[in-house]
């Protein structure tokens, strides 16, 4: 069976073609995507993430708003019964976010110019952990 994951572009970026990229090589790389599109409130995606059953939600940010936007989209899963989801982001990411966005709960970051070899592995990564914690099984076997 394959993961499904959420990808979508919280606050008002309407820059989407880095998340249309990571969609179509997370769906080459046999994940079900869902793509939520542009300009989407975190209560929003956290309601799909839930009714979609998603294992993983992915988070793309160019505005430069990720520490908000993460931690509202998070606090949102938590209340519509996701918290256990695990949430991955990329885009424009400075290195001195990484550590507060790891302490939100975000499991990974891959900033802009992450390869998409480098981000599907890091995504089988972050499922696996999760996997382990939660269930024992491997998304990768």
């Amino acid at each position: 069976m394959a993961a499904r994951i959420l990808v979508a572009k919280p606050g008002l970026d309407g820059h989407d073609r880095g998340a249309k990229l990571v969609a179509v090589a997370l769906r080459d790389a046999g994940f079900e995507v869902i793509y939520t599109g542009i300009r989407q409130l975190p209560v929003d995606i956290a309601t799909i993430a839930v009714q979609e059953n998603v294992d993983m939600v992915g988070l793309s940010i160019l505005s430069g708003a990720h520490m908000a936007l993460v931690r509202k989209t998070i606090i949102a899963l938590e209340e519509a019964g996701g918290g256990d989801i695990p949430v991955v982001v990329g885009g424009t990411i400075p290195s001195f976010d990484v550590e507060p966005l790891q302490e939100l709960g975000v499991r990974a970051t891959f900033p802009t110019g992450s390869s998409l070899t480098d981000l599907v592995a890091g995504v089988h990564k972050v499922l696996d952990q999760h996997a382990a914690e939660t269930e024992g099984t491997s998304w990768t076997s």
